[in-house]
């Protein structure tokens, strides 16, 4: 025993001695401030000081003191409140190159401040780390990594943004971190979407550093308390997009290697080292997907530590590390490091597009020992010292990149100039133009230009409303807009898609709506923004959203919707994040016909017709009967439109009809192939576009067809319908979806028809009821009935605009369906 006490404390002693060897950086003990105060407090094992003490070791020129509480026991009961600009002035150690800046807010109430109202910026070193910042009702921390200059001084500035009166801030943290957090002089791979295009040099002199994410991956919550330079990271389940293919690895209980050829022991905490998700199954991989600001640049800092293979690896071996779909890296760890266990990480600069989301992913090699796994991962994004993101250095190769989408975005203007023209010119034949503008100039304005003032739009139409209370004249002021949704209130967020945030509202008279806010600072929301209340202005219907009103005011593009209680579709079909109860088939059935209706009155409803060209099933919404509407009309276009009107192709990939990516050729029957693609998520619950499935399977339109033409049905629908379909219906639910998804557009039904066949596929379902004990009821049944017993004759029912949830329905019921169908001889 005494041998073994022994032993454990040489080992003891030789990690601890190389924990030292290794890390050669002590967390200063400054700069730690408690702002509004001229009082010391312990607050998260530290010693911040008050910044009004005359001995501290720094300066402050402005502001004033907010206190909540007499006795403060935390950093957040006193603040510096700012009216004008307010500085701190810091000092940086002789060696360091980069400096840790942690900002404290959590707003308070005093008899003279009201910190919930404070919009500002924050600058350091000539970097804008926030601008028209507000902390709602909520602690919020900040995190940047600045570079420091060779004066060895930074200054940190907070501005009152225009239109606001104050601004605060609780506690600083400001330290200096080792100085090879960032390898200086290194050249990095740029990555975008579509693969790599270029290097970037020597990012950690010219860019701050704002972290967005800190993921430990695989492995729990890591407090400021277990990292070396206080930072918190989060478990990675949240951001996963298919578990199945991953399992967390057991836990390593050793000591990382730090052998010096890969990471320090302050560049994650062993903690991160010491978990992660390997790959369970090796014919899929394994994504992490994460929301981002548009059109921004990325450092994407990728963990690795090999405890999960027995001894060294071959240095051959490796697995994928994909950014995005089309760039894969070969991590070799065997190569990388040379020993067992030891940590290492890769960077890559990674741009953002219009998805507004940024995903990674491991996947096997197949001949190869190497497990695939993932430790951590960082993603932080990188700030110039003008203040704005992902700036292009002058002379960079990619310049082309920005004249190209500067001269695409004049075009795409021009297009939608006359796109607007030609609605408002059609709709204006029966009633006042939909959009009438300050002058032809600004009919359809970029966003934030000086010259446009507001949008006027007439909702003087006479069209009875399926909602109670609703106002078509309502215009809302943005004051009403905060009310109603508390200061955009994080807890009353329901959505994020393209365009903004959707928030849970209530007016003044309780009705609650659906709030969704453009996100500012992204010009091209604003087409969009028009184009949604001129189509939704003009037409109404039981199946489509409803717009309650808009408000334009202050740069802000918001619209008010009615409230769907239940979601998306897409939300009780697979979306993990989602505890929606499932559907049963008779509801699915119910909800596509809604559907379907709705599209069909916007293609008939209307003199041209109207296009939805993004229809999905998280543009299907579902209220608190799971009645289906139809929404997001912010790329619809009329149908009258010439094909070399078409300027470019705007849809959601995986529900794109492969006709219009062909040949331009957008038609109704494009919407009828989007809604094929539906038919398959609600049959198959699986999304439209699955990239970490293996290629053949990647594409659900191209695999379920596949497995139908193959008698492999049973395959691919849902298993939580297992032997609950009638076998009929199922078949009539495939040739419909066959269909619909026909490689041109003259093959596929109009939706009216598709309305017929779903119709029928819901009675013959509903008839299982009646049919005799030895028929199979489920969906094992052969499904080769011959349709020749069925005859259905043409429809002329025409669809009715003016629908309310009370009138009678402009489509026929079952009955007067059935009663049009001609069955043939009993089988």
């Amino acid at each position: 025993m005494k041998s073994i006490l022994c032993l454990s404390s040489i080992i003891l002693f030789s990690i601890l001695s190389l924990v030292s060897s290794q890390s050669r950086y002590d967390l200063p003990d400054h700069y730690f401030i408690n702002c509004g105060s001229k009082s010391d407090i312990s607050f998260a094992e530290r010693t911040f000081v008050g910044d009004d003490n005359n001995d501290a070791s720094f300066s402050v020129s402005g502001g004033k003191i907010a206190v909540q509480s007499n006795n403060p026991t935390t950093v957040y009961e006193t603040a510096r409140v700012f009216t004008k600009k307010t500085s701190y002035n810091l000092k940086a150690d002789d060696t360091s190159t980069f400096v840790m800046v942690r900002l404290h807010f959590s707003p308070f109430s005093t008899n003279e401040f009201e910190l919930h109202n404070s919009i500002f910026d924050v600058e350091a070193s000539g970097f804008k780390l926030l601008s028209n910042f507000k902390v709602e009702n909520t602690t919020l921390v900040k995190d940047f990594i600045i570079p420091i200059g060779s004066e060895r001084k930074f200054t940190i500035d907070f501005t009152p943004s225009r239109g606001s009166t104050s601004g605060f801030v609780n506690a600083i943290e400001a330290f200096t971190t080792p100085n090879d957090i960032f390898g200086q002089g290194v050249t990095l791979k740029r990555i975008s979407p579509n693969g790599e295009h270029g290097e970037m040099s020597d990012i950690s002199a010219s860019y701050a550093f704002n972290p967005i994410y800190r993921i430990n991956v695989g492995g729990p919550m890591i407090n400021f308390d277990g990292d070396p330079l206080r930072r918190n990271w989060t478990p990675d389940d949240q951001y996963i997009l298919n578990n199945k293919t991953a399992r967390n690895s057991t836990p390593f209980t050793g000591f990382p290697t730090y052998n010096g050829h890969g990471s320090h022991i302050y560049d994650a905490p062993v903690n991160v080292y010491a978990t992660a998700k390997q790959l369970s199954n090796t014919s899929a991989n394994v994504t992490w997907n994460f929301a981002v600001d548009k059109n921004a640049l990325y450092l994407v800092r990728a963990h690795f530590c090999d405890f999960i293979s027995i001894g060294l690896v071959d240095p051959k071996d490796a697995f994928h590390f994909f950014v995005y779909t089309h760039y894969n890296e070969s991590i070799e760890p065997g190569n990388k490091v040379g020993v067992p266990q030891a940590p290492f990480y890769n960077d890559f600069v990674v741009d953002s597009d219009e998805s507004g989301f940024l995903n990674i992913s491991i996947g096997a090699i197949s001949d190869t020992n190497q497990t695939a796994f993932l430790n951590g991962v960082e993603i932080m994004e990188l700030v110039t010292r003008s203040g704005s993101v992902g700036t292009h250095k002058k002379g960079e190769k990619n310049v082309y990149i920005v004249v190209g989408c500067a001269v695409g975005g004049v075009v795409l203007v021009l297009v939608l100039l006359v796109l607007g023209f030609l609605i408002g010119s059609k709709y204006g034949k029966k009633s006042k133009p939909v959009a009438e503008a300050k002058s032809e100039s600004n009919a359809v304005p970029s966003y934030g230009q000086s010259s446009y003032t507001s949008i006027n739009i007439d909702f003087t139409i006479n069209h009875p409303s399926p909602i109670p209370n609703l106002n078509l004249n309502l215009k809302f002021a943005f004051a009403d807009i905060l009310q109603a949704t508390n200061n955009f209130d994080e807890k009353l967020m329901i959505g994020k898609g393209g365009f903004g945030k959707v928030y849970k509202g209530t007016l003044p008279d309780g009705m609650i709506v659906a709030v969704k806010r453009g996100e500012k600072g992204h010009g091209q929301g604003r087409p969009e923004f028009v184009t949604e209340i001129m189509v939704l202005s003009k037409i109404r219907h039981r199946h489509l959203v409803t717009l309650i009103g808009y408000c334009d005011e202050k740069s802000e593009m918001i619209l008010v919707y009615e409230f769907m209680k239940k979601g998306t579709l897409q939300d009780h079909l697979y979306d993990a994040n989602n505890d929606c109860p499932k559907l049963s088939w008779t509801q699915r059935l119910e909800i596509c016909i809604s559907a379907t209706r709705g599209l069909h009155y916007l293609h008939t409803g209307s003199d041209a017709g109207i296009i939805h060209r993004d229809v999905k099933s998280t543009n299907i919404l579902l209220n608190e009967n799971y009645v289906a509407k139809v929404a997001d009309f912010g790329i619809s276009r009329l149908d009258n439109l010439e094909e070399d009107e078409i300027s470019d192709i705007k849809g959601s990939f995986g529900y794109l009809d492969p006709e219009y990516i062909r040949c331009m050729k957008l038609t109704q029957k494009s919407d009828v192939y989007s809604f094929g693609v539906v038919l398959l998520e609600v049959l198959c619950a699986r999304p439209a576009l699955d990239n970490t499935l293996p290629p053949r399977e990647a594409n659900l339109a191209d695999w379920a067809i596949k497995q139908i033409h193959n008698g492999k049905v049973e395959e691919i629908i849902d298993p939580f319908l297992s032997d609950t379909i009638n076998p009929n219906s199922l078949r009539k639910f495939l040739e419909t979806v066959e269909r619909c998804l026909k490689d041109t557009g003259d093959e596929r039904p109009s939706m009216i028809d598709v309305l017929w066949d779903l119709e029928y596929a819901l009675k013959l379902h509903q008839m299982v009821g009646n049919r005799e004990p030895h028929e199979d009821s489920t969906m094992n049944t052969s499904l080769q009935l011959p349709m020749s017993m069925i005859q259905r004759l043409p429809s002329h029912v025409n669809d009715d605009s003016e629908v309310n949830e009370s009138s009678a329905s402009s489509f026929p019921s079952e009955s007067q369906v059935f009663s049009q169908l001609k069955m043939g001889e009993a089988r």
